[in-house]
């Protein structure tokens, strides 16, 4: 008897997933993809969309034919920050443009002047002034700088909404995708901003992200979710199984708090400190904010490997030592000895030198001192002043780091600090809200694998 399950697509920068969902929410099946990268018209390393768009397809015929499996729907979750440009006839007329892309300068500015101000705009749209990680001005740049193209646009789509239409031929926005730093939403209005005019009629309006289209594919009718954004979507596990207010500390290369309890609108100096607001699955504000964490601490252990000649795994032997964190405490002062005078560009602190400490151990216990007071610093950012959140959750590579999750549990001794493990949580908040649009009486329990710190 064939197993009923949803079929997910989880499109990383690095890393492209394909996951069977059964409907209990568990991993029937998990496959991962890595392809190089190509370049765009402007010589700037982009994904290879025709390979991930034959992958797709290819994975589709696969389960679709599998007599093991009885796909229910298919939907996707990718990276935010990308657009997708369609012409009439609903075909694709660029490459992937590369967020990290450059944007060049006289595009934005006289924009923030027309709409109150850089800090007014940032504000109103709770988006940082990020360049093209503003996905927004992705249009803007192509409509200045490539006007040939752009006047053959008839629809602008966000990515997962862009791999939906591939499977359906239909047109659709949703929630996660627009309010993700885009500089598109207007979140006084919760509309699109006035700016967006000037793109045209382009835009299609926000559905429920529950949203399905019927859809024939290789001789079987499946309905076809509209995607979501992968940070809202890692949200959605917790949505569903967190009966009390609470914090998500995503850890990894970027450090990411999350916390939808506080409707407090964003000021000009948390947008200054890389703060912004996610709109959820429910269509409400996430205020979170981000720290390049995994990147700072990674750069860090490479100096301090050199420095006293340990392997590259040395760290990770490395257990937690009280008394060295008091020891260090007192002779600091409580003050921070790595990054001293904030963080450098290249997030390298190479003031420290050997004679610092007296070993490797003391030297990784003190970086992570200053990791976590930064990290603290991050998330004091999107407390609000009537705090209702009582459990924080840290999931990803730092719920492993015994001395981060003691460091942060003593830096919050009002909340419950717990580590999480839920596998693949964008993926699976993915499936979740496909299982909700596809049937009205699913529910499921699940284990969000909460262990004390």
């Amino acid at each position: 008897m064939s197993k009923e399950v949803v079929l997910i697509f989880d499109i990383g920068k690095t890393n492209k997933k394909i996951l069977l969902f059964d409907r209990s929410l568990g991993i029937q099946h998990e496959e991962e993809a890595i392809f190089e990268e190509i370049l765009d018209d402007d010589g700037f390393a982009c994904d290879d969309i025709e390979r991930l768009e034959q992958w797709m397809l290819e994975g589709c015929r696969r389960f679709l034919e599998d007599e093991n499996y009885n796909v229910r729907g298919i939907n996707f979750t990718t990276y935010g920050a990308t657009l997708m440009y369609l012409n009439e006839q609903g075909n694709r007329l660029t490459p992937v443009y590369n967020y990290l892309k450059p944007m060049p300068e006289g595009v934005t500015e006289s924009l923030y002047e027309q709409h109150g101000g850089e800090a007014e705009f940032c504000r109103n749209t709770a988006s940082p002034t990020l360049g093209m990680l503003n996905s927004g001005f992705q249009a803007l740049w192509l409509k200045e700088k490539k006007p040939e193209i752009f006047n053959k646009v008839k629809i602008i789509l966000h990515f997962p909404q862009y791999l939906s239409h591939m499977l359906t031929g239909e047109v659709s926005s949703e929630h996660t995708s627009i309010g993700c730093h885009t500089g598109l939403w207007d979140f006084d209005r919760m509309a699109y901003h006035p700016w967006t005019r000037m793109l045209g009629d382009t835009l299609p309006d926000p559905v429920s992200v529950e949203a399905t289209f019927p859809s024939k594919l290789f001789n079987k009718e499946v309905p076809v979710g509209i995607g979501i954004h992968d940070s809202s979507s890692s949200l959605v596990p917790y949505f569903m199984n967190s009966d009390e207010p609470f914090i998500l500390v995503s850890t990894g290369t970027w450090c990411i708090s999350m916390n939808p309890f506080n409707a407090e609108p964003l000021t000009a100096g948390q947008l200054k400190q890389d703060c912004l607001a996610y709109l959820s699955v429910q269509q409400k504000p996430v205020k979170s904010s981000r720290l390049f964490m995994g990147h700072i601490h990674d750069v860090n252990v490479e100096r301090l490997n050199k420095l006293f000649g340990a392997d590259d795994s040395a760290f990770k032997k490395i257990a937690l030592d009280e008394k060295i964190i008091e020891s260090l405490n007192r002779k600091s002062g409580g003050k921070r000895v790595f990054f001293k005078g904030g963080i450098p560009e290249d997030h390298l602190d190479n003031s420290i030198v050997k004679e610092t400490f007296d070993t490797f151990e003391e030297a990784y216990h003190q970086l992570m001192i200053d990791l976590a007071d930064l990290t603290t610093e991050s998330i004091g950012l999107i407390i609000g002043k009537e705090d209702s959140t009582k459990n924080m959750y840290i999931s990803g590579g730092f719920a492993k780091n015994p001395i981060f999750l003691k460091l942060m549990a003593d830096s919050f001794p009002g909340k419950k600090v717990y580590t999480s493990e839920v596998a693949n949580a964008t993926s699976m908040g993915a499936a979740l809200v496909l299982w909700k649009g596809i049937d009205a009486g699913f529910n499921a329990t699940i284990d969000l694998g909460l262990k004390t710190t």
